[in-house]
């Protein structure tokens, strides 16, 4: 009787065993299911399907496309010089630089009684005209071109700033759920920049630059669709005679919380961190492909490079959520901007051919480089949106929060604005191997300022007790 207990015990373990070893795989593909299952019982479907949509297809995938189809665009069609496109795409950058704008006009002029529906609309009907003017037409003048790309930007900001109110809505309902809903926001970025560089430069190669702006148009109508879809409620009694009230007062309202020491240093500390750190992006394009002085990379393999470097994205917002979003802030920031800090120096080793020397070659070094920078650069950011949309109280949720965001995208058009000045007129000069030191230096020294702000013992994110649980 004894050997027969013992046997059925060992048969019973052996089978727990295989069942567990049958459910690993099934179980590990079933946790991003049951994940998504979640957010959406808490907070809607049409919240989860908006931020798939405005983050994964019109930002990730659509924005993937439009990156290397512009450049293209610019390059071959309209045969501009890279100091001149640097410009252009200032120009078109503007919009992003007045989100806050986008924030306030959602925030107090609902639309028909819906606070998010209607930009949603706006936004996918700037998108699908401005691209279809740009595919359809021949010979589209430059200035067109411009103002059609900025329309298009226009389109794809509102959008971002208005799934960011649903995102600081929620993160205000459900606090618990901030860092998950920022991970579902990183996510289905990364994953559609993976998809849309990957197909870039193959789209690029088979129907030329204006062929992609017309596949645009579908990122485009899918956010028209997201406004359609939303679930919101309706407010038919709105006192619209009192908006320049409450202009005023929204106005007032975010002069004071910028007046507290603990707003206004964070959001110093996000504005320098990457402003102080130039950016080469469009000289460096022109150098890939350059057949003289560069590697002359063909279409295909530029976007095979900001494919993989949108795998490194990818890989910093699921070890944010799944190992960092606990960790404690402040030395958060201070190891992300440490490593961002050093990863700035692979773009030195490169133009001085130093891979060369260690038998890499300047594909695969690239490679790493796009990989290393945007992991780090999302580890580094996914915190001070999570902080950004905690902080943001109801009434001014999108204004507050749009402003936060903005900051970032006003550091990279004032950082890109920096390299127009070492391109020269037809020839790609990057830099001559002394001002690559001396900017080097230049970059370390921003560093060791920026980690001293970041730093556990610096008072720049010390909080008050108000403030405790959320820093």
């Amino acid at each position: 009787m004894v050997e027969e207990e013992e046997n059925l015990e060992e048969a019973s373990v052996d089978t727990e065993e295989e069942n567990e070893s049958k459910m690993g795989f099934c179980g590990c593909s079933c946790i991003p299911i049951t994940w998504l299952k979640m957010l959406a019982t808490e907070m809607h479907w049409s919240f989860v399907l908006g931020v798939v949509v405005v983050y994964g297809i019109s930002q990730g995938l659509g924005g993937a496309l439009s990156r290397v189809g512009t450049e293209y665009y610019m390059k071959d069609v309209q045969k501009v010089q890279p100091s001149e496109a640097q410009v252009y795409g200032g120009i078109t950058s503007i919009p992003w630089l007045v989100k806050p704008l986008w924030g306030l006009l959602t925030d107090v002029v609902p639309v028909f009684g819906y606070r998010r529906r209607p930009y949603f609309i706006l936004a996918g009907f700037l998108g699908v005209i401005s691209m279809l003017l740009i595919s359809l037409h021949e010979k589209l003048h430059l200035g067109w071109a411009i103002l059609s790309l900025t329309a298009g930007s226009a389109g794809v900001a509102i959008a971002d700033v208005t799934i960011d109110a649903c995102v600081a809505q929620n993160s205000i309902k459900h606090h618990s759920l901030a860092a998950d809903m920022q991970s579902l926001c990183a996510l289905s970025s990364s994953i559609g920049a993976l998809l849309g560089f990957f197909i870039s430069g193959i789209f690029v190669h088979l129907i030329g630059p204006k062929g992609v702006f017309g596949l645009l148009t579908i990122p485009a109508g899918l956010v028209f669709l997201v406004g359609t879809l939303l679930d919101e409620p309706h407010m038919p009694d709105f006192p619209y005679r009192q908006v320049d009230q409450k202009f005023l007062d929204a106005g007032k309202a975010m002069w004071t919380t910028l007046k507290c020491p603990y707003v206004w240093k964070p959001c110093v500390y996000m504005y320098l961190s990457i402003s102080l750190c130039l950016d080469i992006h469009e000289g460096m394009f022109y150098w890939y492909t350059d057949s003289k002085g560069g590697p002359s990379l063909s279409q295909e393999k530029v976007g095979y490079i900001f494919s993989i470097g949108s795998v490194g994205s990818l890989l910093g917002a699921i070890l944010y959520q799944n190992y960092l979003k606990d960790y404690p802030f402040r030395d958060l920031l201070f190891w992300t901007q440490l490593l961002f800090g050093i990863s700035g120096m692979l773009d030195l080793i490169l133009v001085l051919r130093l891979n060369l020397r260690f038998g890499m070659s300047d594909y695969f070094f690239i490679v790493i480089d796009e990989s290393v920078y945007q992991m780090i650069g999302r580890l580094k950011w996914m915190p001070l949106l999570v902080l950004s949309s905690k902080l943001c109280p109801s009434g001014q949720i999108l204004l507050r929060f749009s402003f936060a965001n903005t900051l970032e995208d006003d550091e990279l058009f004032e950082a890109g604005e920096v390299k127009i000045l070492e391109l020269e007129d037809d020839e790609v000069v990057l830099f001559e191997a002394g001002e690559v030191k001396i900017l080097g230096i230049m970059c370390v020294g921003h560093v060791y300022l920026l980690i001293g702000l970041a730093h556990s013992r610096c008072r720049v994110f010390k909080s008050p007790d108000c403030f405790s649980g959320i820093i």
